[in-house]
């Protein structure tokens, strides 16, 4: 699947979710839901290769694994809290998008506070 087939899958699905918002409003909102989750999976299948070139990166510049992976649970998470925050913006639950957004930030935050701690260490031995 490449850029045009995601295109067009997503232009035939909002098609047919306008068409049918009127008569069936709950079949519009599955369209709108399945289309999203299989437009996710291609995007997050594409992503491997990524992780393979950090990983060949993060080796040659000797940087810790445990870095790394703190970086990629963090773009993890950043990526479905953004994806499940517009569902439920698109299924007008604004208030409980808000809280999912919300939740993403403090699992973000406790998921840096390896790297925060180990900066401060750094910084602290160069002061002295």
């Amino acid at each position: 699947m490449n850029i045009v087939q995601i295109v067009m899958l997503g232009l035939v699905a909002a098609l047919l979710s306008i068409i049918l918002k009127d008569q069936k409003p709950e079949l519009s909102m599955m369209i709108a839901l399945v289309t999203g989750v299989i437009i996710f999976i291609f995007a997050v299948d594409k992503l491997l290769p990524v992780f393979d070139v950090l990983k060949s990166l993060s080796e040659k510049a000797h940087v810790d694994r445990l870095y790394l992976g703190i970086i990629l649970k963090i773009v993890g998470i950043a990526y479905i809290t953004e994806f499940t925050a517009q569902i439920l913006k698109d299924a007008d639950e604004n208030s409980i998008a808000s809280r999912v957004e919300f939740g993403g930030k403090v699992l973000i935050l406790l998921q840096a506070l390896p790297v925060v701690t180990a900066l401060v260490d750094i910084v602290l031995k160069i002061m002295g």
